[in-house]
């Protein structure tokens, strides 16, 4: 015991003092604040790959310099390893430890250590050195990764022989996640030969890097609690030395009931409790050529639409958790972000019709996984393999479902493995929003649709990508509107329940065809059907300031903002709908939140440009309708704008020339006969803007639906030709 004194590390456990009180011998060391490895390896069954690198690295540096002190452990283990309320490990008990330079301390023949995690030599009886803890290292690492020890048996001897004679398994028999360097590195710390072991703890240590480079950042999680006290505790040496630690261990793991829970820990808002609320990530791909984001992104996709539909739980919308992919951030990071108590997160490796997926279940509030879990399945059992983490969440979250609810869980929109890749690669390639991209979608979900073409899901992506093609200035209303129509009424057909089919329906008769209470009812109907639908949220406060129910409408933002908080569209939707309702310092407020999240989203220097002309700042507008046209690399919409503000700003030379640009664009592509009619407003020509604002009127274009309410029409309210526009469009 007075060895262990000597060492002097964070990642070991200081021992202070050897004492005697009354015939009754204790030791003080310092307490450790948290949780012992083999409680974490009991809760998660096993521990994520990057998890255990990271823990493992810090157990190797606590050897490292016993080892330099020439101490060995000679007890290592699960139990003896904590890890505090900051993720720091812990190496304790050096209770056995003894010199590397000094014999004869134990007598010969007598085995010192736990038959579990004993090395062969240990087993034997023989002489150790420092690469008996690195083969009991090595079985603790194999625990961490696989949820078992590699030697069982009935009796300590058993065990010891199994340590001195058998050869174990590779871990990657019981977890197949598990990459082929890191099995390699295990079955060497295990090796019957301690001169084929890793010589050193530093040398493993070195090991582990290099193997981690390769090993997803958001998978290097170590569980940590923010710490209670600081204190010593006492180990005694009788018979309480066996009462004490048993009272103390039972006492931490009731604490760590209330303290770990996700919905009982003290620090929580109290509305959390009550609605739990979980972040489905985007899984990370670790197949050999990168090459399955896609199914990445399908993956966690499915399963938010399938939670969406657990009634009592909170699930952040698809936009706002992608929006964070590929972003340092930590557990606790995410959490905030997206105001949720739990994240689930996951990783996918593709090998020939083998897929390997990895999920687990944090808390954000410490760290802690709650729940993982790997799964190696066939391609072609994808959807059982939904099915399975699906339930599996919803059982961790301790939610009862019955009847219809588990049905809703489970549903399938298809069973054709092969329309749900195309299906997938749809959306995949219609996140992106450039004119490329969004052709291929159509391709894909066209593809999709000839599989299965019972594929509802497959028919809301294509009339989305056809909408998504006009509203980014790609093709003309007559190209894509009667295509986005039929793909949704086909899908309402095939399922007149499907939420996204009547929010994609109400966008089509408020954006194209200007029918109002069609429009109303489709939004209100797909509320009902998902009343936690972001899009249906957004789509329905968009409809509502068009028509100036401000109140309404902020109150619809205001909920797809909650729903969906890092969705840079709905963020910078809501910088309109607080201008149009005259609430400018709002609008600015909002513009602020929605750049700290990307300065370099257009759109919201596009709104806020408008705000500030709104306000009479026309050279700010102008700094924010460039940023717009820069960032953009062109785009008509914001074009128009700037040369509007150009045009107010009397600097009609640079209207004019803009001006020339669009007409230019128009005759090569596509421009909207609104955006044109903007430029003519801003140079005062009232004729020349109506006859584009009749024109769109008669392609239908979109935006134009925006006309009772937006300011850029103010100069235009008296003349009887707008004024017969309105009438028409029933605005009146």
């Amino acid at each position: 015991m007075k060895l262990a004194r000597k060492i002097t590390h964070q990642n070991v456990g200081k021992m202070f003092d050897i004492n005697e009180d009354q015939g009754t011998h204790y030791i003080t060391m310092e307490y450790v604040s948290g949780q012992d490895l083999k409680g974490l390896i009991r809760q998660t069954g096993q521990l994520a790959i990057g998890t255990s690198i990271s823990i493992a690295k810090q157990i190797c540096e606590g050897l490292a310099e016993a080892h330099k002190l020439g101490i060995v452990h000679r007890d290592l283990k699960p139990n003896n390893i904590m890890i505090d309320r900051e993720g720091q490990v812990r190496i304790l008990d050096f209770g056995i430890a003894r010199s590397l330079k000094e014999k004869g301390i134990t007598g010969a023949g007598v085995m010192i250590g736990t038959p579990e995690y004993m090395s062969p030599e240990q087993a034997e009886a023989k002489q150790v050195d420092q690469r008996s803890d690195i083969y009991s290292f090595g079985v603790i690492l194999f625990e961490m990764l696989t949820g078992r020890v590699p030697f069982e048996g009935g009796t300590a001897i058993s065990i010891a022989m199994k340590h001195k004679g058998e050869i174990p398994r590779n871990p990657k028999e019981y977890n197949a996640q598990i990459p082929d360097d890191l099995s390699h590195f295990v079955l060497k710390c295990l090796k019957k030969d301690k001169d084929k072991r890793y010589q050193s703890a530093a040398e493993a240590k070195s090991e582990l890097e290099d193997i981690e480079t390769g090993i997803p950042k958001t998978d290097r999680v170590i569980p940590q609690i923010k710490p209670i006290t600081s204190k010593v505790t006492m180990t005694i040496s009788t018979a309480r030395r066996l009462l004490i630690p048993a009272l103390a261990v039972f006492a931490v793991m009731i604490v760590g009931l209330f303290l770990w829970h996700p919905w009982m820990g003290t620090t929580k808002p109290q509305e959390h409790r009550s609605a739990p609320s979980i972040a489905v990530l985007p899984f990370e791909d670790l197949s050999l050529n990168r090459d399955q984001e896609y199914l990445c992104n399908g993956l966690a996709d499915e399963l938010i639409s399938r939670l969406v539909n657990v009634e009592g739980l909170r699930v952040p919308a698809r936009t706002s958790v992608f929006s964070i992919k590929g972003k340092e951030l930590d557990i606790r990071e995410i959490g905030e972000k997206l105001d949720v108590e739990l994240v689930l997160e996951g990783s996918l490796k593709k090998s020939g019709d083998i897929l390997r997926i990895t999920v687990q279940l944090v808390d954000v509030s410490d760290g802690f996984s709650l729940w993982s879990e790997n799964y190696e399945r066939n391609e072609e059992d994808i959807f059982r393999l939904q099915d399975d983490i699906s339930l599996a969440i919803v059982d961790k979250l301790q939610i009862q479902l019955l009847g219809k609810e588990q049905e809703k869980l489970t549903k399938r929109p298809t069973e054709n493995l092969e329309a749900y890749n195309l299906y997938l690669q749809g959306r995949f390639f219609l996140e992106k929003r450039t004119a490329e991209a969004l052709w291929k979608a159509v391709d894909f979900f066209q593809s999709a649709i000839e599989k299965d073409p019972g594929y509802s899901l497959a028919y809301i992506g294509l009339a989305d990508t056809y909408q998504m093609l006009h509203g980014y200035g790609v093709s003309s209303t007559g190209d894509v509107f009667p295509k986005a129509k039929n793909a949704i009424l086909k899908a309402l057909e095939i399922d007149e329940n499907l939420s996204e089919a009547h929010t994609s329906l109400g966008w089509i008769k408020f954006f194209f065809e200007w029918d109002w209470p069609g429009a109303e009812t489709a939004f209100v109907r797909a509320l009902e059907l998902n009343p936690d639908s972001a899009q249906g949220h957004h789509w329905l406060g968009w409809y509502l300031g068009a028509m100036g129910r401000y109140e309404e409408a902020l109150s619809a933002f205001e909920r797809s903002r909650k729903l969906d908080p890092l969705s840079l569209i709905i963020n910078s939707a809501s910088i309109w709908c607080f201008s149009i309702s005259g609430q400018t310092d709002r609008a600015t407020e909002q513009y602020h939140k929605t750049v700290e999240l990307d300065e370099n989203y257009p759109r919201a220097h596009f709104w806020y440009g408008l705000t500030l002309l709104q306000m009479k700042e026309i050279e700010k507008a102008l700094e924010q309708f460039e940023s717009a046209v820069e960032i953009s690399g062109g785009n008509p919409q914001y074009l128009s704008v700037l040369a509007y503000a150009y045009a107010l700003a009397e600097r009609k030379e640079e209207a004019e020339k803009l001006l020339a640009r669009l007409h230019r664009l128009y005759r090569e592509s596509y421009v909207s006969p609104v955006q044109m009619a903007w430029v003519y407003i801003g140079l005062n020509d009232k004729d020349r803007a109506l006859d584009w604002l009749e024109q769109a009127y008669e392609e239908s274009a979109g935006w134009l639906c925006l006309i009772k309410v937006e300011q850029i029409y103010s100069p235009l309210r008296t003349d009887p030709r707008f004024q017969a526009l309105l009438k028409k469009m029933n605005l009146e």
